[in-house]
């Protein structure tokens, strides 16, 4: 993954005075992992949640059960309460949630290269599809890669920093 996404994403969130937090499924912390290669993190980022198996979507990241019941892991709406727990729990100003499948197989139905990634903040939480090809490796990396873009332009485009009084 470019260092200059991280860069870029942690240079943005210190000018606002902002931080960010994961909760981290087929990623498995290289999201965070990424951050945490750029000097400086520590003013930005809070920490991350990896929530590999199902049902610590639920009791780490706040997942409502019933919800990944009805629709499963790998789906906008989890990948919403993902990024909102993110938040949530680790306090953070920004969360960012990730779920979907690297591969080699599908899961429950969904395709291989099928990622969903929440990203919540201040002005709201969006999901995002994300339709990536390639291995294993070659996923969860552009999907690590996405987020940071993605990530970086909604904190840009929040122009009121942190603790702001709009005039």
């Amino acid at each position: 993954m470019p260092a200059g996404d991280a860069a870029a994403l942690v240079a943005a969130l210190a000018e606002r005075g902002e931080t960010v937090a994961s909760a981290e499924s087929l990623t498995a912390g290289l999201f965070a992992a990424a951050i945490a290669d750029v000097p400086g993190a520590s003013a930005v980022l809070r920490g991350g949640l990896i929530v590999y198996a199902t049902d610590l979507k639920a009791s780490l990241a706040g997942v409502p059960s019933g919800a990944l019941e009805r629709d499963g892991p790998v789906h906008p709406n989890t990948a919403r309460a993902l990024a909102d727990g993110a938040r949530e729990r680790c306090g953070a100003d920004w969360g960012v949630g990730l779920t979907g499948v690297a591969g080699p197989t599908e899961q429950d139905g969904v395709p291989v290269g099928t990622v969903y990634l929440g990203i919540s903040g201040p002005s709201g939480t969006s999901v995002t599809l994300l339709e990536l090809d390639g291995d294993r490796a070659a996923i969860r990396r552009g999907t690590v890669d996405h987020a940071l873009r993605e990530l970086t332009a909604r904190v840009c485009a929040n122009r009121e920093p942190s603790g702001s009084v709009p005039r």
